[in-house]
C-alpha cells in the first residue's frame, strides 16, 4: 500500500532552536559606532548610528571587538560549550534592503564557541522546574545540545511607519541596528514539546542577563527566536515520515515561540496527507507568525548554506584565542541562575517559583544574597536566614516595587536594614504588619537608618507582657472548649481561631508567632 492510503498513528515533534543574542558591547562587532544594545545609549534618531564601515563604503576597513568576542565566550562557558583556538570570519551573502553591504560578516565553518550542552530539568504546568527539596530535579532532565554559538553582525530594520506612528505607502530602512554585535546559538534538534522550547528560551535569557552579556528585552529585539520544526509520523504499516523542516523566524516572545510550535505541531501531519512532501534537500521552508490570527504563513523557500555563497573575508584576519584569555573569561562566569536557584531551594526550603523570581534578575539575586549574609551576621541561622530574606523581598519587597515600576533591589532600602526588620520579627518584637510597614517606611527617603529606631519612634515594637497574654489565653481558651478538644485531637489548623481571637483582646500589642506557641504549649499540643 502505498503511504497516502495509509493512516498515522502516531506523530512525535522533533525541535531545533536558533536564539540571536544582541550583546552589550558599547560599541558595533568592527566598528567604534554606539551600539544600540549597550544600556548606556538610548535609541538614537534612524540612521544616526552608522559610519563607513557599517555601511561598506569603499575604503571603510572592519576591526575586531574584543569585548563582544569576551562576552560571547562567557556565554559559550555557561553553555558547557568548547572555545575553538583559532576562529575565523566569513562572509554571508545576500540580499535584503536592511542588509547595507550586501552581505553580513558572520562565521561558518569555524565557530568561536561549539559542543556544549545544557540540562533542562522537567517543569511542571506553570512552566517552573520540578525540583525535590533538596534542589535536584525529580526526574533525569532532558539533555540539550549545542551546537555552536557564533558571533555575527546584526542587520537593519525596516521601519513600516514614519517616526511618529504616521502611515505610510512605503518602508524606511533604519541602519542603526547594523554592525550590532550577535551572538547566533543553534542547539540540537533535542526538544520534544513546545513548553520545553520556553523553558531553555527563558533560563537562555536569565543566563545573558546574569552575565550582563545581554540586557534581554524583547520588544527592543536583543533576543529573537528562530525554531526549526518538524514532525516524525509512524504509519500504520510502521513506515516512519519525517515533514519537511519549517524554520519559523524572528519571534520576539515566549507566547509567539509557544504559539508558533503548537502551531506547526498540530498541521504539518494535515500538510504531509495534502503533498505527501518529505524531509530532503530543497524541502526546508521558512515561515513567518501572525500574532493576531495566531498561525503561521509562508514567506520563501529556505536557502541552503551554498546559497550564501560563504567566504573567508579577505579584511578580517582570523582570532587566535589563546588559554590564558579563556580562563579570563571563565573567572568573569560568576554561580549560574540554576545553580543558584537549586541551592536556595536544597539550602533554604524556598519554592521553584520563590527560586525563581530571586534568580531572574542578577543585581536582585545578589541583593537577595547580602540581606541572607546580613542576616546571618545578625545571628539568625543560615538557613532561616535565607527564607526570612526571601520572604520579605518577594513579599514587601516586591509589592512596592511594583507600585513604583522600580527593580527591587533599587527600593532605597539596605540590605543592613532588611537584616534588622528580619532580626526584630525574628525575635517577635514586630508583627507581620508592623515588619511590613516597616520595610516600607526604610524605603522612603530622608527617615531615620535606624530600624529599630524607627520602629520604636512610630509605636510599632510590640512591648510583651507575659502576664497579659497569659491572661488573654485563658479568656480565649475557656470561651472556646469546642475547638481546644479539636486541636487536641490532632486538628492543628484550627488553632488560628484561637490566635486570632487573643490578637483582638491584645488590640495588636501581641505577637501571634508568639501567642501560638503559648496556646500550643497550654492545651498539650505543642
Amino acid at each position: 500500500m502505498s503511504k497516502a492510503g495509509q493512516q498515522i498513528v502516531s506523530s512525535t515533534l522533533i525541535v531545533g532552536l536558533e536564539v540571536h543574542v544582541e550583546l552589550t558591547s558599547r560599541t558595533k562587532m568592527f566598528s567604534r559606532c554606539p551600539s544600540p544594545a549597550c544600556p548606556e545609549f538610548e535609541s538614537g534618531e534612524p540612521n544616526t548610528w552608522i559610519d563607513p564601515v557599517v555601511l561598506g563604503l569603499p575604503g571603510a576597513l572592519p576591526v575586531v571587538n574584543k569585548a563582544a568576542v569576551e562576552l560571547a565566550m562567557m556565554v559559550g562557558l555557561a553553555l558547557e560549550c568548547q572555545i575553538a583556538p583559532v576562529t575565523r570570519w566569513d562572509r554571508k551573502s545576500y540580499f535584503y534592503p536592511d542588509l547595507p553591504k550586501g552581505y553580513q560578516i558572520s562565521q561558518y565553518d569555524l565557530p568561536l564557541c561549539f559542543d556544549g550542552a545544557v540540562d533542562l530539568p522537567a517543569i511542571d504546568e506553570r512552566g517552573f522546574f520540578v525540583l525535590d527539596s533538596s534542589g535536584r530535579a525529580v526526574t533525569e532532565p532532558s539533555r540539550i545540545g549545542i551546537i555552536r554559538a557564533h558571533l555575527e553582525e546584526d542587520a537593519g530594520k525596516l521601519l513600516h511607519e514614519a517616526p511618529g506612528g504616521a502611515a505610510i505607502d512605503f518602508s524606511i530602512a533604519d541602519y542603526n541596528r547594523a554592525g550590532t554585535p550577535l551572538l547566533e546559538i543553534v542547539t540540537q534538534p533535542d526538544f520534544r514539546s513546545a513548553d520545553q522550547v520556553v523553558a531553555f528560551a527563558k533560563l537562555l535569557r536569565t543566563i545573558c542577563r546574569f552575565l550582563g552579556a545581554s540586557e534581554g528585552i524583547m520588544q527592543k529585539g536583543h533576543m529573537r527566536f528562530e525554531p526549526n520544526i518538524n514532525c516524525h509520523l509512524t504509519l500504520d504499516d510502521g513506515t516512519l515520515v519525517k515533514t519537511p523542516v519549517v524554520e519559523i523566524k524572528n519571534l520576539n516572545s515566549f507566547k509567539a515561540l509557544k504559539g508558533a510550535i503548537e502551531y506547526e505541531a498540530l498541521h504539518q501531519p494535515h500538510r504531509w496527507r495534502q503533498d505527501l512532501r518529505e524531509m530532503g534537500r530543497g524541502m526546508k521552508i521558512t515561515r513567518g507568525w501572525d500574532d493576531h490570527r495566531e498561525q503561521t504563513y509562508v514567506q520563501r523557500e529556505k536557502e541552503d548554506a551554498h546559497d550564501y555563497r560563504y567566504f573567508p573575508d579577505p579584511d578580517l584576519p582570523a582570532v587566535q584565542i589563546a588559554p590564558a584569555w579563556v580562563e579570563r573569561a571563565r573567572a568573569r562566569v560568576p554561580e549560574l541562575p540554576v545553580a543558584r536557584l537549586r541551592r536556595y531551594v536544597g539550602s533554604y526550603g524556598l519554592a521553584a517559583k520563590e527560586a525563581t523570581a530571586l534568580v531572574e534578575e542578577r543585581e536582585t539575586c545578589f541583593f537577595y544574597e547580602a540581606c541572607t549574609a546580613e542576616l546571618a551576621a545578625a545571628g539568625v541561622e543560615p538557613v532561616r536566614a535565607g527564607k526570612i530574606a526571601a520572604n520579605f523581598l518577594l513579599q514587601s519587597g516586591m509589592k512596592r516595587a511594583n507600585e513604583r515600576g522600580v527593580p527591587l533591589h533599587e527600593l532605597g532600602i539596605s540590605p543592613a536594614q532588611v537584616a534588622a526588620v528580619g532580626r526584630l520579627r525574628e525575635d517577635g518584637r514586630l508583627s507581620a504588619a508592623g515588619a511590613d510597614e516597616l520595610f516600607g517606611l526604610l524605603c522612603e527617603p530622608g527617615v531615620p537608618a535606624d530600624a529599630e529606631h524607627l520602629a520604636s519612634e512610630r509605636g510599632l515594637l510590640i512591648v510583651r507582657d507575659d502576664a497579659a497574654i497569659e491572661k488573654w489565653i485563658d479568656q480565649v481558651l475557656a470561651a472556646n472548649q469546642p475547638i481546644v478538644e479539636q486541636i487536641r485531637a490532632g486538628k492543628q489548623q484550627a488553632v488560628g481561631r484561637l490566635v486570632g481571637e487573643t490578637m483582638k483582646l491584645a488590640s495588636g500589642s501581641a505577637d501571634a508567632k508568639t501567642v501560638r506557641e503559648l496556646i500550643l504549649k497550654r492545651i498539650g499540643a505543642g
